[in-house]
């Protein structure tokens, strides 16, 4: 199966009080195994309630979604946190570290949930830190590590549990246009591991360097398209 995620017709309505708020109109797409996707867009364009469907945070008012062929919808609470801690690696603008856990002691933090024994957990870990450069730094606690250290120390916590894809919520917009450079580096590294990557951001820049770019405006889709052009 190489379809990853499938969404048909999601439509996400908010009530603020007398007020419907309209934040995703109808929008469908796919996103294939081993994709390379920014989804993209200004403020209020709905890339925000998107990320939080395809994270399994929320749910849409209408429409479908599937994860591996799972109806997202069909699922219970329970099914969800296991989604979410299985199946997806969120890395988030503002890191969300623990300050006071060490580096590794993060990355162990979803195994933990994923009920895995210690000494496992400790060795996933230290190679997820291996593979994002920080071997030197397991024992530096986030405020003892640069902005792109806390970002890496990040990436690697969404590694470590394998997951079907790397959800990543403007995961530049917290650093310096040189770090930024070499943290989209890495994520292109992991996607040609085999890794399914999606970038949710609002700088074009940053969505030039994947492989496909859905754009949206006003809850609607304005175009999706590869990097050599061609409609996805």
């Amino acid at each position: 199966m190489n379809v990853m995620i499938e969404a048909t017709k999601l439509t996400k309505v908010y009530q603020m009080g007398d007020e419907q708020v309209h934040a995703l109109r109808g929008v469908s797409f796919a996103v294939q195994k081993k994709d390379f996707i920014a989804i993209m867009g200004p403020s209020g364009s709905g890339k925000s309630t998107m990320l939080h469907i395809i994270g399994c945070l929320d749910r849409p008012t209408a429409g479908e979604l599937f994860i591996e062929g799972l109806n997202v919808q069909e699922a219970g609470g329970n099914k969800l946190a296991e989604i979410r801690n299985q199946k997806i690696g969120f890395v988030f603008q503002n890191f969300n570290l623990m300050a006071k856990a060490t580096a590794v002691e993060n990355v162990e933090l979803p195994l933990i949930y994923a009920g895995i024994r210690k000494r496992e957990r400790r060795q996933r870990a230290l190679a997820a830190l291996e593979r994002v450069g920080l071997s030197d730094r397991i024992k530096h606690r986030p405020p003892e590590l640069s902005g792109g250290q806390r970002q890496r120390v990040a990436i690697a916590r969404a590694m470590v549990t394998e997951p079907a894809f790397i959800l990543a919520d403007e995961p530049t917009g917290a650093l310096d246009t040189t770090t930024s450079g070499q943290i989209l580096d890495l994520f292109a590294e992991l996607n040609d591991e085999g890794n399914t990557v999606i970038l949710i951001t609002h700088d074009p820049t940053v969505a030039q360097r994947t492989h496909r770019i859905i754009e949206l405006l006003d809850g609607r889709i304005t175009r999706d398209s590869s990097r050599n052009g061609v409609g996805a």
